[in-house]
């Protein structure tokens, strides 16, 4: 084969090598993993899928912002606490004081908004590192998310002026959030999740703002001479990631009827994983929020495949650690 014949198999055969096609491939080997070992018929049954979506939502909508930081070159390793501060804020506001549901939820995304916009100025005026800046807040929102909540779930026992505890409803908005549509068919939180990747795609490829977030990822250098203003841009860019952490906080809650301040541990890890799986690359400035769903998939197919199965939380650790080392170097053989 001469070199012009390389050239144009290369050419023609340049989609079975891009990020897309890559992610495919391992979501369909993934799926049909699930065919193979499908636990007596339990994988063949929707049911399954609706709730493999349901418990994958929550990873998914940090996902969503943690691919806009990536896409800038950056990281955020804050997720999972303002996850936990959002979830035991909101859990308080609702529950113990019987705040209306609207109110807390604004208060929560702008808690977590506050937070994201936090990291962003320090990463972006001060110059500081992206895996200091997020670090920091990481330990800082944790331990603002044990203060408020006392160091206790918030849950509907509500403890009382004289020491004892009385349990309350459970606001309705929580029943709401956790409930299922169209015929028991799917959840709400996977609909807030699909909202979310709606407004994602929507910043990243219809807004001039989502053109700065890849130019600043592809060269920031070159796209501060070019006019693009990188200070703005990045902390827009982690202020919509700390908003989506409100929102997949106020969902942790709603799913898991408290607040918990523990909760969200590591689940910077497993968004990470989902956009790394869905072909973005942690250099920056190439990667989409459609790939992140691809990726999004193929952990949650994976995660459920194995649960039906049996298979123990040890066991699955090492496969998802396995899988994203091959994801990355997938993107390292990447011409």
């Amino acid at each position: 084969m001469t070199g012009n014949d390389l050239k144009s198999f290369t050419d023609k055969n340049q989609w079975l090598l891009s990020p897309t096609a890559r992610a495919l491939g391992a979501l369909i080997i993934v799926f049909a993993m699930g065919l193979i070992f499908n636990a007596d018929g339990a994988f063949l049954k929707w049911g399954t899928h609706r709730d493999m979506l349901r418990a994958v939502s929550v990873y998914g909508i940090l996902a969503c912002g943690m691919t806009i930081v990536i896409i800038t070159g950056g990281i955020d390793l804050s997720v999972g606490s303002i996850l936990a501060l959002s979830a035991v804020s909101f859990s308080l506001m609702a529950i113990h004081f019987a705040m209306n549901p609207i109110l807390a939820i604004i208060i929560c995304l702008l808690i977590g908004t506050a937070c994201g916009c936090s990291s962003g100025l320090l990463i972006g005026k001060y110059s500081v590192q992206p895996f200091i800046a997020t670090l920091a807040m990481m330990v800082f929102g944790r331990g603002l998310a044990k203060w408020v909540s006392g160091g206790q779930k918030i849950s509907t026992a509500v403890q009382q002026a004289d020491g004892t505890y009385q349990y309350v409803e459970v606001p309705k908005v929580f029943d709401f959030v956790n409930s299922k549509v169209f015929a028991d068919n799917i959840t709400v939180v996977t609909l807030i999740l699909i909202v979310c990747l709606v407004i994602s795609w929507v910043l990243l490829t219809k807004l001039r703002q989502g053109r700065y977030i890849y130019a600043i990822g592809g060269n920031e250098e070159a796209a501060r001479l070019s006019g693009v203003p990188v200070l703005s841009s990045k902390i827009l860019t982690y202020g919509l990631s700390g908003l989506f952490c409100g929102i997949a906080g106020i969902c942790q809650a709603c799913q898991e009827l408290q607040g918990d301040p523990e909760a969200g541990v590591a689940y910077e890890l497993s968004a990470i994983a989902m956009v790394v799986i869905g072909g973005t690359s942690l250099k920056g400035g190439r990667g989409g929020i459609w790939l992140t769903l691809i990726g999004i998939l193929t952990i949650g197919y994976l995660e459920k495949i194995l649960s039906i199965n049996a298979v123990g939380e040890d066991k699955r650790l090492m496969l998802t650690g396995a899988i994203i080392i091959a994801a990355v170097l997938l993107q390292k053989t990447r011409k």
